[in-house]
């Protein structure tokens, strides 16, 4: 989750700008209940934990906004002024396969500080809300990236096209001008994201009149267009494939510049379809939510004028309450309205991405009524739980286990080629879901098998008396699908194949499936010791196999004492395994 710190010298000054009162230093007493938990606390910053959902308060501006209707009680308007602004934006027809959403906006006369320190404060700012935005929204900017501009050092109308590699411009934070191919393999943020245009043949760049490059997004901005401390009015472009995040990243940006006394100007976007669009929208977004629903969730039953307050409290307004008249007949969901029953029809900020359903405006009110407030009461709502199918069968092989005595443990989904692969001498079985960002060696990949994070277990308790016993069953993913596997192992002196086929035997026997239904045949290769390893078969489909491991793969992960174990599909078992609830 991302962590916003807060600089009371920010907080302050845009509170001025907006006749707010309210003091920096209690925020923490008010931040928590918003669903922000407070990390630190000093003369100088606080430090905000802002949650995924709550991509509105990443930044000082926006958070203040916020806090003007949450802590101190003011009535904020749930829309954004926007003017209507004289540019124009015109997408080539060849960004529909290359980075179809292109959306932008002006803000003019925005107040950055009095003083240079402020100023740069002011821009520090901006650029660390706009990458919380490309971390959350845009999802490392997969799904939206932002272009934030100095409008001074451009000239309109714009127009967004798509380039060969050896298109040249200076970028950002560059000396000399680079090729869009040297940018992807020199830049540092080409390096970043040139995974971003993987497989394009050409690729997007914003142009202004005199064909000068403002940014060549996701990637860089040109350099020319560098927000200063002399900037006042700002260009804002937001360009991506999803159209939720990309709406609320420009929204986000533009409301931040608006505290700051900023006026917002639309832009006349022609899209690469053809289609002729005004961006942003500054009005608000009307939610229908049935009152049975609230009563619901909540536990009680909450008066027009405590919705009224708690909707306020939250940066929203309650339209009107009515009988429905629109609706179904006899409710299917929760959320349905339905006719004859009250609704309340409830304004929220079209900035408020988080905000899908119903519920949301539900988790809205009691937030700005106060959990505290709410009564202290079980739920009454009540719903019958189905198994899965597969849970009985889960539960049937964790029970033959344990009566064995070997101890249930749970791993991680995330190993490496090595310990999945090469040490245990098995190879890859369909493709490998690699991580394309590996923070550490040791995960690189999802793992396929069990097996060889049980053996690391084992050796990370190496120090420990024997026997030690232990198992897993959970899921591995190969060709990009989750798959149930179990496996075993077991660090004992005297065990061996015996007792590895012991367990075998039992696990079938209390399946259901005996030992007789399946067809054992050596094991050629992987983790066990020639002669003392065997795959088990079921008319012809692999379903595992077990044995005694070889001292060569203990000594790949630093065992010394002996080791016999397994691992079995459990799909396939439950194939030869019937099931006694049937």
């Amino acid at each position: 989750m991302p962590t916003l710190n807060l600089q009371h010298s920010l907080l302050e000054y845009i509170q001025k700008l907006n006749g707010s009162e309210h003091s920096p230093e209690s925020w923490s007493n008010w931040l928590p209940a918003m669903g922000c938990p407070v990390e630190g606390n000093d003369e100088q910053v606080v430090e905000v934990e802002v949650f995924p959902d709550r991509p509105d308060l990443l930044s000082h501006e926006t958070l203040a906004r916020a806090a003007r209707s949450f802590a101190d009680g003011e009535i904020v308007n749930a829309s954004m002024e926007v003017e209507s602004g004289g540019l124009e934006m015109t997408v080539d027809p060849s960004l529909k396969e290359v980075r179809p959403i292109v959306l932008a906006a002006v803000v003019r006369g925005v107040n950055p500080g009095d003083d240079e320190d402020s100023v740069e404060a002011f821009i520090q700012s901006l650029m660390d809300h706009q990458e919380k935005l490309h971390l959350t929204l845009g999802r490392k900017r997969a799904l939206a990236s932002i272009g934030v501009h100095d409008l001074e050092e451009v000239k309109g109308p714009f127009r967004v096209v798509t380039v060969p590699e050896s298109y040249s411009f200076k970028p950002l934070m560059m000396e000399e001008s680079m090729s869009i191919k040297q940018i992807l393999q020199e830049h540092p943020k080409g390096i970043d994201y040139a995974h971003l245009m993987d497989g394009l043949d050409s690729y997007p760049v914003i142009l202004d009149s005199n064909d000068d490059i403002l940014s060549f997004p996701p990637i860089i901005n040109g350099d020319h267009t560098t927000v200063s401390h002399s900037t006042r009015d700002f260009l804002i472009d937001v360009t991506g494939w999803d159209s939720r995040s990309c709406e609320a990243c420009l929204m986000l940006i533009c409301l931040a510049l608006n505290e700051r006394g900023g006026k917002v100007e639309s832009l006349k976007v022609t899209s690469h379809s053809g289609e002729e669009i005004h961006t942003p929208r500054g009005d608000p977004v009307q939610h229908r939510v049935p009152e049975r629903l609230i009563s619901k969730i909540l536990g009680m039953q909450l008066d027009q004028d405590q919705i009224t307050k708690a909707i306020q409290r939250m940066g929203g307004s309650l339209v009107e309450t009515r009988t429905v008249t629109d609706g179904s007949n006899k409710p299917e969901k929760w959320a349905d309205c339905v006719i004859g029953e009250k609704e309340h029809v409830v304004e929220m900020p079209r900035w408020r991405s988080d905000i899908m359903h119903p519920i949301d405006i539900v988790e809205d009110i009691a937030i700005g009524f106060g959990y505290q407030n709410l009564p202290d009461r079980l739920s009454d709502v009540h719903l019958e739980a189905i198994p899965l199918s597969s849970s009985h069968l889960h539960r049937r092989i964790r029970t033959s286990l344990r009566s064995l005595g070997i101890q249930e443990t749970q791993g991680l989904t995330l190993s490496n080629e090595r310990d999945q692969f090469e040490r245990v001498r098995w190879s890859p079985d369909g493709g490998v879901a690699k991580i394309s960002n590996p923070i550490s060696v040791e995960h690189t990949i999802l793992r396929q098998n069990i097996l060889p994070s049980l053996l690391v277990l084992l050796s990370s308790n190496r120090h420990h008396e024997l026997p030690q016993r232990v198992y897993e069953l959970s899921d591995v993913v190969r060709d990009s699908t989750n798959r149930p596997r179990v496996a075993w192992a077991c660090a004992e002196v005297g065990g061996g194949f015996a007792s590895a086929k012991g367990v075998v035997q039992a696990v079938l026997r209390d399946l259901g499936a005996g030992i007789d239904e399946v067809t054992l045949e050596a094991a050629n290769g992987g983790p066990w010791i020639p002669g003392r390893g065997a795959r088990i078969l079921h008319e012809g489909t692999k379903i595992g196999s077990f044995g005694e491991v070889s001292p060569q793969v203990l000594n790949e992960f630093g065992l010394r004492s002996p080791v016999n174990g397994g691992e079995l599909d459990v799909a396939a078992l439950s194939r030869i395994a019937p099931d006694p609830i049937l």
